[in-house]
């Protein structure tokens, strides 16, 4: 558990270093991700990605747009419907950031077995879930 604590301070480092050099608050940081990971995205399904309500992820969008880092258009199937997309500029900015911790990831990971790569995802992919059902659980007692 100590291992895992201190990578994930490790990880927040990271994620406070890279909204301070975006210019960006941690919300926004993290919609942002999500925009770059997937391509696109409504703002519902940025909320239930990002874990916001509507209303946030429709804030956080609003900044992210207004610092150059996503765009509205409408869907071409649906007019009434919009879509969020990450601009040319996110795109560069997060490979600027992220691009070299990827490719020294990779080629640590390349030496692995795929046992021991198996293993590794199947570790990181319990931890996301049990991150995910505490944080609700968490959620779930305030007030």
């Amino acid at each position: 558990m100590q291992a895992v604590a201190e990578f994930q301070d490790a990880a927040d480092r990271l994620d406070e270093g890279a909204a301070a050099k975006l210019g960006v608050n941690r919300t926004d940081l993290r919609c942002l991700g999500v925009l770059v990971r997937s391509g696109r995205a409504t703002a519902g399904e940025l909320a239930m990605a990002a874990g916001l309500s509507p209303g946030a992820a429709t804030t956080a969008v609003d900044r992210l747009v207004a610092a150059g880092y996503a765009r509205r258009a409408h869907d071409p199937h649906d007019r009434r419907r919009v879509i969020v997309q990450p601009t040319p500029t996110a795109r560069k900015r997060s490979a600027e950031i992220w691009g070299p911790l990827g490719q020294e990831s990779f080629r640590r990971l390349s030496g692995r077995t795929a046992a021991e790569l198996q293993t590794i995802r199947t570790f990181l992919e319990e931890g996301r879930r049990l991150q995910l059902a505490h944080a609700d659980r968490i959620r779930g007692e305030r007030g």
